[in-house]
């Protein structure tokens, strides 16, 4: 997971013999799998779910100095993203693959108040 902490995220997945040769086929390929997240207050707009496979996450916004209430693999892709409070969770599966994807669908769904309008 990458992200510039200001509202731009991405994932990606790479393979390799070695772990650094991995890592930078993963971080290449995150930067190709850029999404825009909209972050009001250091949280999200509002509450949102989304499927990818087996696994359902739901995100929900939180009050200033909650922090990241969200596993592993969640909190890294908020965090990654500029998310400071907000409270998440994930049912189903646990596949850290599939509960990224799960948060990436769910974070590209937001809306703020001045795109609606």
């Amino acid at each position: 997971v990458v992200g510039n902490g200001d509202g731009i995220v991405g994932y990606g997945q790479g393979k390799a013999g070695e772990v650094n040769a991995a890592i930078t086929k993963a971080v290449e390929r995150a930067k190709k799998n850029l999404i825009s997240v909209p972050v009001w207050k250091g949280t999200i707009p509002h509450s949102q779910e989304a499927r990818y496979c087996g696994a359902h996450v739901f995100i929900r916004p939180a009050t200033d100095g909650t922090g990241v209430k969200a596993g592993n693999a969640m909190r890294a892709v908020l965090e990654s993203a500029g998310i400071t409070d907000v409270l998440a969770g994930s049912k189903g599966s646990s596949n850290h693959h599939n509960v990224v994807k799960a948060t990436f669908k769910a974070l590209a769904e937001l809306r703020d108040a001045k795109t609606i309008a």
